[in-house]
Parts: structure tokens; C-alpha cells; sequence
């Protein structure tokens, strides 16, 4: 149950539930005992176990570098979800930046004895975070997947849902493709990336005749790729994920041309940012908000030795809109 949720349902504000579930800021005494009893009553928090001696009560949360230049909003609702988790279970959150090369924020809250856990909200191939982290035998959860049983890890089948959203175009007469992805030492990209290639084995369509652009999209290469798209005749852009959407549906709109009527546009993850466009874009939709709620209850379960899940898989649905439907002008 989110603070959202409890709010409603006790006719308060969401900022009074969280001053009442984290005992901190003004707030009446009977309405505290209130949304306590309430609380417990459902079963959503439980008593704080006494800290450990040597406990801080923070978790780590990294994220990586590039958010602050594309204002991703998955990690802004990833960061939501953990901190409401963390609030319902008497911890607190602290930051940190990491990027593939460069771990010395995750280093410095481990070394200085800052945190408990680490939560990592973007997993590579190779990642030196993860190595760093198991080598020590630090608690490290992540929203993503890995090879790693150690690791609390809470995802969705991105793989599945690229297939599954390909197949539905598919199945209302695209045929021509255009799938952009940026890194694909991502392993969300390259799992997104299977998964479309995968629909097209199995509706028998010719993988050749299809355009790939895998890599940085550069703002200044957009007008390129767009007129090389055209120019190939694709019927359907499928955007690995929402950023990658908005420089795409941005510009094609600039230019002037007609979604979907010229071409038709999709994402393999949407997001508030694609709210802004009509036609409403065709996307998988996924909760970052509650991947991040369940990543942090999961690893303050561990932290607290209690039971908890070293695998979660998220619920997607496709949201079919105007930007794939043929018929609309």
C-alpha cells in the first residue's frame, strides 16, 4: 500500500501519513495514533525491529549519471517508490552517483560506513558496482535482473513485453520496422532488443527488411535518421524507451509529419514525458514507482532478517493508442 493509497482511504494529506509513519514533524497526537493503528491494522508496516549496533538505517540508491541529463522520469518514480518503502519501515535514503567507470560514490558510502544496503537502479554487462558490492558481501538489491542469486533484483519481463507489443503491430498489418536503442550494455536495451527480434521470427518476418539503430541518438543526427527512415519506407518506429520517444516524436512533429498517418510510433516503456503528445503514444506500460517499493521493502526485510524475495517479476500491460492506429488521421 502506497502513502497515496493510505491517504485517500484516511481522508488526510500524504504528507501527514508520512509524518506519522516516520514519527518526525508536527502532527496531532490522536491523528498519528490513528494512522498507525490503521496501518498496522492492514497489515502494511510492522514495528521497526531495534538497529543492529552498528546500523545506520539508510540505504544507498544509485543512480547513474546521464539521469540528470535527460531528466529520466523512471528514476524520479524508481527514487519515489524506495523512499516510501523506506519511510513505512523507519529507514532513510542517500544518494549517490555511479556511472560504468566510476564507483567511488558507491564506494564512499560503503567504506564510510553510510548505509546498510545499496540499491542499484541500472545494471550493466560486466558491472563494477555489482562485483565490487558481492565481493565484499555488502547487501545490494537492483531494478533489473542479473546472473547473480545474491541480489535482491525486482524487474519486469522486458524481453517478453518487446515480443508481445511487436507481435500486436504485427498482427494489424505492420510490416516494415524501425527499433532504436541506445546502449546496449544495458541489459534492459539489449533484453527489449531480443524481444523484437524474437516477434519476428515467430510471425515469419524477414528480419532484413527491418532498420536498426542501436547506439547514442545525437539531436543533431535525428533529421538524418528520420529522413532515412522515410526514405526506407518504415511503417513503425519502436522506441526502446521514453526518452528515446520524445527526441523522436519531437522532431518528427517539427517536421511536420502526420503520426501515424505518415508513420506510426511505439515505445517499450512509457512514462509521464509521453503525455504530452497527441496522438497518445502506443507503449508497455510499467510501474517504476512500485518496482521501487518493492525493491526497498524486499532488501529492509534482509537488512532486518526477516523473510524476503530474491526475485520479484512485475506485471507490464500493453497500452495500445492513436500513435499505431492506422485509422486514425
Amino acid at each position: 500500500m502506497t502513502l497515496d493509497e493510505m491517504a485517500k482511504n484516511l481522508g488526510v494529506s500524504k504528507s501527514t501519513v508520512s509524518r506519522a509513519l516516520s514519527g518526525k514533524g508536527r502532527i496531532g497526537e490522536a491523528t498519528r495514533d490513528r494512522i498507525m493503528t490503521y496501518a498496522e491494522q492492514q497489515g502494511k508496516i510492522q514495528q521497526p525491529k531495534p538497529p543492529a549496533a552498528d546500523s545506520t538505517g539508510n540505504l544507498g540508491v544509485v543512480f547513474p549519471a546521464d539521469v540528470y541529463e535527460n531528466l529520466n522520469p523512471y528514476f524520479q518514480d524508481c527514487l519515489l517508490g524506495i523512499c516510501e518503502s523506506a519511510t513505512l519501515m523507519g529507514f532513510h535514503v542517500l544518494l549517490a552517483v555511479g556511472t560504468a567507470s566510476d564507483i567511488s560514490g558507491i564506494q564512499a558510502l560503503v567504506e564510510k560506513k553510510k548505509v546498510d544496503g545499496i540499491i542499484l537502479t541500472r545494471n550493466l554487462d560486466h558491472d563494477k558496482a555489482v562485483q565490487y558490492l558481492t565481493d565484499i558481501g555488502f547487501p545490494v538489491g537492483m531494478t533489473g535482473q542479473c546472473d547473480n542469486k545474491e541480489i535482491i533484483q525486482v524487474d519486469t519481463d522486458n524481453e517478453g513485453a518487446a515480443e508481445h507489443l511487436t507481435s500486436l503491430l504485427i498482427g494489424r498489418g505492420f510490416r516494415r520496422f524501425a527499433l532504436v536503442v541506445e546502449d546496449l550494455s544495458y541489459r534492459v536495451n539489449r533484453n527489449r532488443y531480443d524481444g523484437f527480434c524474437t516477434a519476428l521470427l515467430k510471425n515469419g518476418i524477414p528480419r532484413e527488411i527491418q532498420t536498426f539503430y542501436v547506439g547514442t541518438l545525437k539531436v543533431d543526427l535525428l533529421d538524418s535518421v528520420i529522413g532515412d527512415m522515410i526514405s526506407q519506407k518504415v511503417e513503425c518506429i519502436i522506441c526502446g524507451d521514453d526518452v528515446v520517444c520524445t527526441r523522436i516524436v519531437s522532431r518528427l512533429q517539427a517536421e511536420g509529419y502526420r503520426i501515424p498517418k505518415d508513420i506510426a510510433v511505439a515505445s517499450l516503456y512509457n512514462s509521464s514525458s509521453l503525455n504530452c503528445f497527441s496522438p497518445q503514444i502506443t507503449a508497455v506500460n510499467i510501474s517504476a514507482r512500485q518496482m521501487g517499493n518493492m525493491v526497498g521493502k524486499q532488501m529492509i526485510n534482509r537488512l532486518r532478517g526477516r523473510d524476503y524475495e530474491t526475485k520479484v517479476i512485475m506485471d507490464y500491460e500493453i497500452l495500445f493508442r492513436k500513435s499505431t492506429n492506422r485509422s486514425y488521421t
